[in-house]
C-alpha cells in the first residue's frame, strides 16, 4: 500500500516526488530507519507488508534453490535494494546479480538477470507496478510466486519501447518453471509450495 493512498486525490496530484539519493539522505538522517519497511517505486514510498510463515519458507526454499543453480560469477541478493533508476530502488524478495555488480562497498547494484517478489498481499502491486519498473530497467526476467493460487507467473523478454514483458507464462504445480536465463536453475513447483 503506497504511504500516500490515504490523503485525498487532488493532494496526491500536488505530491513531491523523491529521488534515489534523497531517500538514502533520510535514512542517514535518522528520518528513515535502515530496516523501515519501505521501497521507493517511481519516487513514491512504498510500504512493504509484512511476511507470514508461508511466504518467509517460499522465499527461503527459492534462495537455496537459486544458490545451488548459480555460480561463483552470480549473487543472490534476498531482500536487498537494486537502484534501477534516479526514482526507484526496490527491494525484491530474490534477485540475481553478476557478482561485479554486487561489491562489498559502493552502491547497491543497478542490474539484475532475474528478479523474484513472493505476493501475498502485494499481488496487485507485483502484477501491475513492479513488471514495468523491472522490464523499462532492462531485467531479463521476472518471477511472480503467487501464494494464493501456489503458482509461478513467469515474465520474460522485457521490450525497450514500451517497458513491458512480451513473454508470461503462469506454471502450477505438476510442472517445473525454467529460468531463460539462468539455464541451470529449474524450480518444481509441487515441490516449492509442498
Amino acid at each position: 500500500m503506497s504511504i500516500v493512498t490515504a490523503i485525498h486525490p487532488e493532494v496526491v496530484e500536488r505530491q513531491r516526488r523523491i529521488a534515489v539519493g534523497e531517500y538514502h539522505r533520510m535514512i542517514e538522517a535518522g528520518i528513515l530507519g535502515e530496516d523501515e519497511p519501505v521501497e521507493l517505486i517511481t519516487g513514491t514510498l512504498v510500504a512493504m507488508t509484512p511476511q507470514g510463515s508461508r511466504h518467509a519458507v517460499v522465499i527461503q526454499r527459492l534462495t537455496a534453490a537459486l544458490v545451488r543453480a548459480v555460480g561463483d560469477d552470480l549473487a543472490v541478493r534476498p531482500q536487498l535494494p537494486l537502484t534501477l533508476s534516479e526514482d526507484s530502488e526496490p527491494e525484491p524478495d530474490l534477485a540475481v546479480v553478476r557478482a561485479s555488480d554486487a561489491p562489498l562497498e559502493g552502491p547497491h547494484p543497478g542490474r539484475a538477470l532475474l528478479v523474484i517478489e513472493v505476493a501475498g498481499d502485494s499481488l496487485r502491486l507485483d502484477r501491475q507496478s513492479k513488471p514495468v519498473l523491472y522490464a523499462g530497467a532492462g531485467i531479463p526476467e521476472y518471477w511472480i510466486v503467487n501464494l494464493a493460487e501456489a503458482a509461478i507467473e513467469a515474465h520474460s523478454d522485457p521490450d525497450p519501447v514500451t517497458g513491458l514483458y512480451r513473454s508470461s507464462a503462469v506454471v502450477r504445480a505438476g510442472e517445473t518453471v525454467v529460468s531463460r536465463t539462468l539455464p541451470d536453475l529449474a524450480i518444481d513447483v509441487a515441490r516449492l509450495f509442498g
